[in-house]
C-alpha cells in the first residue's frame, strides 16, 4: 500500500519560514519524480516544485528563488524549504509521487501565512 504523509504545515507570519516534509513508503523512492502541489481556497491545485530521480529541480516562478526542494533517497523523505512566506502562499500543500502514467497524491498539509 502506498503512502504519502506530509508534515511540517501550520500558521507562519510574512517573511517567516516552514520547512515541510513528506514521507512515503510502498513505493521504490529513489525512481519517482517527486513533487509538491498546492491548493488554495477556490482555486485549482497548482505546481510547486519537483525534483525528479535524478536530483534535477523544477520550480513555479511564483516560488523561485524562495522554495527549495529537496529529497533523501535512504530515507524515502522529500522536503519543502519555504522562506520569505507571503500571504498568497497560504493553501493546502500535497505530495506528489509519479513515475510515467502512474502518481500517488498525499493527504495534504495546511500552511497559512497570516499576521
Amino acid at each position: 500500500q502506498v503512502q504519502l504523509v506530509e508534515s511540517g504545515g501550520g500558521l507562519v507570519q510574512p517573511g517567516g519560514s516552514l520547512r515541510l516534509s513528506c514521507a512515503a513508503s510502498g513505493i521504490i523512492f529513489s525512481r519517482y519524480t517527486m513533487g509538491w502541489y498546492r491548493q488554495a481556497p477556490g482555486k485549482q491545485r497548482e505546481l510547486v516544485a519537483t525534483i525528479t530521480s535524478g536530483g534535477t529541480t523544477n520550480y513555479a516562478d511564483s516560488v523561485k528563488g524562495r522554495f527549495t526542494i529537496s529529497r533523501d533517497n535512504a530515507k524515502n523523505t522529500v522536503n519543502l524549504q519555504m522562506s520569505s512566506l507571503k500571504p498568497e502562499d497560504t493553501a493546502v500543500y500535497y505530495c506528489n509521487a509519479r513515475i510515467y502514467t502512474t502518481e500517488y497524491w498525499g493527504q495534504g498539509t495546511q500552511v497559512t501565512v497570516s499576521s
